[in-house]
């Protein structure tokens, strides 16, 4: 199922100067320069349904759990409490029972323990909120409410007067309004309202989101045009422990060049870097924003997803409070050198964690600040300048038990998702996708050193041989991470240019200084058994091509200044 725009016989009828825009089994009426919707976000929206819906589901067994336990302990509570008045002589002897609770009979005796099909012992549901706060025409929250069966309301935000009236029109469209009920109390029958699955707020997004501090939502999902930054802050403090922080930003003119470090430190607290792996960089810059914004409130996070996707990112990142936690964020931040020619990168862990054996078998953690820096003022490689960047988030920008659930969702429900196959490649990707920093193209570096480039086969074996992991990157096609250091692929590529000698290359080149090093060992390139993954060999598109329409669109125009087109004249 794709999305579509409905010209021949729509579900409703469509009003003069809107055109139906049908996405699922969501519906919304779209007029010119109303309300921002961009259709190639269509697979950002797909991937948010299907991570909180997942997401949503393992909560909601969790709090089972949790009730299961609680209902045990009770019970196992309500025994001890039995025993200990029947030992004191408190009970008659016909007062005796088995105080097993599946077997006890409701008396005023056993009337403290729980009762089996009693109201504590009925399964419920934990339903969800979700809080969008930059909401445009709101077909997210619609699609939030209609597909995630979990979901008790979405509350759907702008601050654009005609935005506002788009979104109510499309919920009422969509018969996710408010509505009254009749209800009998007694002998009379009272109008109850119900404010409806979607709820319409018109007002400014942090605003509300400070305003839930104290009343916080299970998710908050941040979707605006261009940075996500202003938001990030209140967001992190509206949502409950355990809750879902969903954050798209489409600036990576500022996030993945250095064009404009300035503007990426005011943003994100951190320095971009300019390097084939810069959408990585951007990612982790902003799950330090996010970071740093949640310690300040004795919070942290945990990252679940964190996807480079067309031209913004997308995260789906886990917040709870834990002031021990929050210490180790400081472990989970580096700055890192990046070589302004052959690209290699050297991490500058911010702190470090030194253990202490206390008294009585304790093990005492301290915080220390990093020994630096970790390398000189050249590249050891190719003896070029360095760059630095960050300081950024240096953890896993994946939980791969809940991108292995959220893969496994989708290839059962492939018929509720118009992106379906491009879900499944991409979240197969960074299922496999090894928890370490940073990616590189065997093309890029064999433009290093001007010589042939060896196959993608060859490059993963001879980094298998020599004892390293290697994996995928879903961020770039023809990408490979590996726990080698940057030194052990450029000594694979010395070896490749020893089998394939390289001609007429410059004195001044940085290729002559990148050779002029031995490298440690011989590579050895013949094909490894590991080198093909047991999901490389299904067949599926884990790279698509870039969709029409490709870009973040313009911003709607909303205000009467509008500057009217040449051909209007």
């Amino acid at each position: 199922m794709s999305s579509s725009s409905t010209t021949t016989s729509p579900p409703f009828p469509v009003p003069d100067g809107f055109k139906l825009h049908t996405e699922n089994n969501a519906h919304i009426l779209m007029s010119e320069n109303e309300a921002f919707l961009n259709p190639v976000q269509e697979f950002n929206r797909d991937l948010s349904v299907a991570c909180i819906r997942t997401w949503s589901e393992e909560l909601n067994k969790a709090k089972d759990a949790k009730r299961a336990q609680a209902r045990q302990k009770r019970a196992s509570r309500a025994k001890e409490e039995l025993a200990k008045k029947r030992q004191r002589g408190m009970m008659n002897e016909s007062d005796a029972i088995d105080i097993e609770p599946e077997s006890l009979q409701p008396s005023e005796s056993t009337s403290e323990i729980p009762q089996a099909g009693s109201k504590e012992d009925v399964q419920v549901d934990y339903k969800i909120t979700i809080l969008e706060a930059l909401s445009a025409t709101g077909l997210r929250s619609i699609r939030y409410a209609k597909e995630i069966p979990l979901v008790k309301y979405v509350l759907a935000n702008d601050l654009s007067s005609t935005a506002v009236a788009a979104m109510k029109r499309n919920v009422e469209l969509n018969g996710l309004g408010p509505s009254k009920e009749l209800e009998e109390t007694g002998s009379a029958k009272q109008a109850n309202t119900h404010l409806g699955k979607v709820r319409v707020n018109e007002g400014d997004a942090c605003a509300l989101m400070y305003s839930h501090r104290t009343d916080r939502v299970d998710v908050v999902d941040l979707d605006p045009y261009g940075t996500a930054a202003p938001f990030i802050d209140a967001a992190v403090q509206a949502v409950k422990d355990e809750g879902l922080l969903c954050i798209t930003c489409t600036d990576l003119s500022i996030l993945a060049t250095n064009n404009y470090p300035e503007k990426c430190f005011s943003n994100y607290g951190g320095l971009p870097l300019k390097a084939e792996y810069s959408h990585e960089a951007a990612l982790r810059l902003v799950l330090h924003a996010a970071s740093t914004s949640a310690s300040r409130y004795g919070r942290y996070i945990e990252p679940l997803l964190s996807l480079s996707i067309d031209f913004y990112v997308r995260l789906f990142i886990r917040v709870n409070s834990s002031p021990y936690q929050v210490k180790k964020a400081l472990t989970k931040t580096s700055s890192y050198f990046v070589c302004t020619s052959c690209q290699s990168f050297y991490e500058q862990p911010l702190g470090r964690v030194v253990e202490k054996q206390g008294s009585r078998e304790n093990v005492n953690t301290i915080y220390k600040t990093q020994p630096g820096p970790t390398v000189g003022g050249k590249c050891p490689e190719c003896e070029s300048g360095l760059h630095i960047a960050g300081p950024m988030w240096s953890g896993p920008i994946h939980d791969t038990d809940f991108v292995s659930k959220v893969l496994q969702h989708t290839e059962s429900h492939k018929d509720l998702y118009g992106t379906a196959s491009r879900m499944q490649g991409m979240l197969t990707v960074a299922k496999e996708e090894l928890h370490t920093k940073f990616y590189f193209t065997p093309t890029k570096i064999a433009g290093f050193f001007h010589c042939q480039t060896p196959s993608l086969e060859e490059t993963t074996s001879a980094l298998l041989h020599a004892g390293h992991q290697v994996s995928r990157s879903h961020a770039s096609p023809g990408s490979l991470k590996t726990t080698g250091t940057c030194e052990d692929v450029l000594d694979v590529f010395r070896s490749w240019v020893k089998k394939h000698p390289i001609k007429n290359v410059s004195e001044t080149s940085p290729s002559l200084r990148l050779l002029a090093k031995e490298p440690r060992m011989e590579a050895n390139f013949s094909k490894h058994p590991k080198s093909v993954t047991s999901s490389s060999k299904v067949k599926i598109v884990r790279y698509p091509e870039t969709p029409a329409n490709w870009g973040p669109g313009s911003r709607p125009v909303t205000g009467g200044n509008k500057r009217k087109r040449k051909h209007d004249n």
